[in-house]
């Protein structure tokens, strides 16, 4: 079966649909390049190397993944260009692996860490709002009590959207409305999280601030009134990217890393563009785990990531 063949069918097929366009993107420029080639040499390695960093994976990172090719090929001697595609996958995953992306089984939280606290951050229009919507409608599936936490309270709408996300999947929301203290709305969500013995607490966060001080100073200070109850909390820092702006995504986790110690990686929207490849471009550079990727409009189409399907979905020929 191999390390490429035991996904559930389900999940994978969802999976491929939704990496598609980045797929046959990245195949229609490879099957270009190794036209009339039998073997892999020093001209389809270019080729590769340019479709990969059109492909959003980064400059850096590309070169990386084209060493290890070029290593491969010097030691073997012979790659054919039929083999590249697996030779591709098992590259790419052992540098995600070493990126130290985790692959989850599913939604779980630890066990020891009762209410487990996350706060979730990123820039306005990424999906931040609807991918805490979904995670919590994902919790809720597998019977975690959950409370969620409206505190980007500069947007009417993003209080507005948590909500009606709670009222749609029956989670209880803590809002004090637009233009309110952040920090006293995160206060009050661990609080209910903590006096009812909830499993997961998930509090959004302002995707716009006017200087990456205000932003820092915001997220401190959430992070004060949180310890007040919970001294390790938040349990975990999620940022929210949008993978569909591709460079301009990796741009934004450059900023975020900066303002805020950031654990944990969610990338959204891969359904819609060619540009699946910043996945791993942001993975390589941060060092920070992907836990979860967004491939379509559904509860259900937000995943939890495992290396070795996304590699597989991405970069296998169908």
């Amino acid at each position: 079966m191999g390390l490429f063949g035991f996904f559930s069918k389900e999940k994978k097929e969802k999976l491929d649909e939704g990496l598609q366009k980045s797929n046959q993107s990245f195949f229609n420029k490879l099957g270009k390049a190794i036209a009339g080639k039998s073997t892999v040499d020093e001209e389809v390695l270019d080729e590769l190397e340019e479709i990969l960093i059109t492909s959003d994976v980064g400059v850096n990172t590309t070169i990386k993944i084209i060493r290890r090719i070029e290593e491969r090929v010097a030691r073997d001697k012979y790659m054919s260009v039929s083999e590249l595609d697996a030779i591709l996958r098992e590259e790419i995953a052992t540098l995600l692996t070493e990126n130290n992306t985790e692959d989850l089984k599913d939604f779980t939280t630890p066990a020891d860490k009762k209410p487990y606290v996350i706060l979730v951050v990123g820039v306005n229009g990424v999906g931040k709002t609807t991918t805490i919507g979904k995670l919590s409608a994902q919790f809720k599936k597998r019977d975690k009590k959950v409370i969620l936490g409206a505190a980007d309270t500069f947007r009417a709408a993003a209080v507005d959207q948590l909500i009606l996300w709670g009222e749609r999947t029956g989670v209880p929301v803590i809002s004090h409305g637009m233009n309110t203290d952040p920090a006293s709305v995160a206060f009050d969500t661990v609080k209910k999280g903590v006096d009812e013995g909830a499993d997961v607490v998930i509090i959004d966060t302002a995707g716009r601030l006017h200087t990456k001080v205000n932003l820092m100073n915001e997220l401190s200070k959430i992070k004060r009134v949180i310890q007040k109850f919970i001294p390790e909390a938040p349990h975990e820092v999620l940022l929210v990217l949008d993978g569909s702006t591709g460079q301009n995504a990796l741009i934004q986790a450059r900023e975020f890393t900066k303002a805020t110690e950031v654990t944990s990686l969610a990338i959204t929207k891969l359904d819609g563009t060619a540009k699946g490849g910043v996945v791993i471009g942001i993975s390589d550079e941060f060092k920070i785990p992907v836990k979860y990727i967004g491939v379509g409009e559904k509860v259900e189409d937000l995943q939890v990531f495992n290396r070795f399907e996304f590699v597989d979905s991405l970069f296998s020929q169908s």
